[in-house]
């Protein structure tokens, strides 16, 4: 499970995260509204964990904006030092789908965080969505503008990753090890791969998503 945390706290922010990844979830972080939205509209996640009172823009308006611009259904866990009931109906006014109090035990956090993902999973379907390229994480299927396209399993995998890090670059040595673990089969089998996904994904369509970055590795983006 990939959890964001937008948090400007430093001390609070080092505990969660250490804590989540000791819990076994996969963390990114933010430490202000802006950047926070940024990740939170660019990459997938299974939940967000989000503090009100934060610089640039504040933790109300980076949920509103997920919700209302960017359609952004991820559940999203709202953290405060203000216990008071406008607080709390403004935040789930907003969007959020629960509410933490400040101090809380890192032990509470994650229970909340279990409870909503359990929620969540019964009535949201986990897709990766870039551009006009769809994938369900459920189904493992795939489409593009509709139309459906058909992967083989390797080609699935360094999708899910592309798409993951969109529009990141991920560096070759990365997906192999993603792929691969430490028996890559030889330099270029990559290579391979990614021609044959690109024969699927980008040769039937006008504009191409999968981009080389020689010497580098690979993007998917618009």
């Amino acid at each position: 499970m990939r959890i964001l945390v937008i948090e400007d706290n430093r001390d609070i922010l080092a505990n969660v995260l250490d804590y989540l990844q000791l819990k076994g979830f996969t963390v990114d972080c933010a430490q202000d509204g802006l950047s926070g939205l940024h990740l939170a509209s660019t990459g997938h996640y299974d939940l967000i964990v989000l503090d009100i009172m934060l610089p640039g823009i504040d933790g109300f308006q980076v949920c509103k904006r997920l919700r209302e611009d960017a359609r952004n259904e991820v559940p999203i866990l709202m953290l405060t030092a203000r216990d008071t009931l406008d607080d709390r109906l403004q935040g789930l006014q907003a969007g959020a789908d629960d509410y933490l109090i400040k101090p809380f035990a890192l032990s509470e956090l994650v229970a909340r965080i279990e409870a909503i993902l359990r929620r969540s999973q019964g009535s949201r379907k986990r897709q990766l969505k870039v551009a006009d390229l769809l994938y369900d994480l459920d189904t493992l299927t795939v489409s593009r503008a509709g139309q459906p396209l058909k992967l083989n399993p390797i080609g699935l995998k360094i999708l899910a990753v592309l798409m993951q890090k969109s529009p990141a670059v991920v560096r070759r040595e990365a997906l192999e090890e993603a792929l691969w673990g430490d028996d890559c089969p030889d330099s270029d089998s990559l290579r391979s791969h990614i021609h044959q996904l690109r024969q699927v994904l980008d040769k039937p369509f006008t504009t191409a998503l999968l981009h080389t970055l020689h010497g580098v590795g690979y993007r998917l983006a618009e």
